[in-house]
């Protein structure tokens, strides 16, 4: 199988942990857009079904990734390369 960028992936276990803290803190309201949709990305990226499995999958990887290639990458740098079209 192949495994996302380790930056990449620390970027979304970081975003998912602090939307979901931040939202468990504010009361039953649910959760937000943002927090689903990096919840079904962590699954994608993972190969599992459901958030905590995707969670524990990633934070299997990253420990067992050496420390320089877990530094934060932009996202949107990576968002950018994927939507510019290639030249002709």
């Amino acid at each position: 199988m192949l495994r996302p960028n380790p930056a990449v992936l620390r970027r979304l276990v970081d975003e998912y942990e602090a939307l979901s803290a931040a939202e468990a803190a504010g009361g039953p309201a649910g959760r937000s857009a943002r927090t689903r949709d990096l919840a079904y990305t962590l699954c994608v990226s993972t190969g599992t079904r459901d958030v905590e499995g995707a969670l524990e999958r990633a934070h299997q990887w990253l420990a067992s990734t050496p420390a320089a290639a877990r530094g934060t990458a932009p996202l949107a740098a990576t968002e950018n390369r994927l939507a510019t079209p290639e030249p002709a």
